[in-house]
């Protein structure tokens, strides 16, 4: 449902890549765990999936359209929760979620259901009626997933989403992807939370100074590294490329 295919980005005349020819994929019912360390290319990354930023080289689908040749399709088909929050901050909560009801066109019916809904799972009934402004930043993220999720979409891109959730709330959003996937569905996960990423994931994308240097199912990361955690495993293969 996402794919990747020799992708590179380079910024400006430097020769060094930020992604340097990746290619991977998250099939229908995948939750896919994208880690590596500060700079190793993560964000450039994403913001080529979500058509931030044009790919140099390669190629970038989501459910079959190319990001760059059909941004609209393309993006129709993704929820993006960005590694910031702080956007739309003198809008009100509801007035945001309507927003995105509009940008995707969710028919009046559905949008408000939808809203009442992940309002009640996130605890945000009586925030909505705030600017955003006034929110913590726990708060902040919970209306930029609920504004990603409007229009029921069949790829989740969450970059660091769990940053700043309570509990509760870090809970429903891992039960909400688990659920999501289980249905069908995909799931990009790029986060620093490696224990998260361990129980959560189907698959690991590890990129490292611009190169995927594993991409596969957890098991088989475990098994090349004598059953270590993932916390010991990233330590050890960024140290060593």
């Amino acid at each position: 449902m996402l794919n990747l295919s020799n992708v590179s980005k380079t910024y400006g005349n430097n020769t060094v890549k930020a992604v340097d020819n990746i290619s991977l994929e998250v099939k229908a019912g995948h939750i896919l765990g994208f880690i590596g360390p500060n700079g190793a290319g993560k964000t450039t990354a994403i913001k080529m999936i979500t058509g931030i930023l044009k790919p140099d080289e390669g190629v970038i689908t989501v459910n079959g359209s190319n990001i760059t040749d059909e941004p609209i399709a393309a993006k129709q088909n993704f929820g993006y929760v960005p590694d910031s929050p702080d956007m739309f901050l003198r809008l009100k909560g509801f007035e945001y979620l309507n927003f995105m009801g509009d940008m995707y066109q969710v028919p009046d019916n559905q949008r408000q259901e939808k809203i009442t809904t992940m309002a009640e799972t996130f605890e945000m009934t009586g925030a909505l009626s705030a600017r955003i402004q006034s929110y913590s930043h726990g708060m902040r993220q919970k209306i930029i997933i609920m504004g990603a999720l409007m229009h029921n979409p069949a790829v989740w891109i969450l970059d660091e989403p769990l940053t700043g959730l309570d509990p509760r709330s870090s809970f429903q959003l891992k039960e909400m992807m688990r659920q999501h996937a289980q249905a069908g569905n995909c799931v990009f996960f790029s986060t620093h939370m490696l224990e998260v990423a361990e129980k959560l994931c189907d698959k690991i994308a590890l990129i490292n100074k611009g190169k995927i240097i594993f991409f596969g199912e957890l098991e088989e990361l475990k098994d090349k590294h004598n059953q270590l955690s993932l916390e010991e495993i990233f330590m050890e293969v960024t140290a060593n490329v």
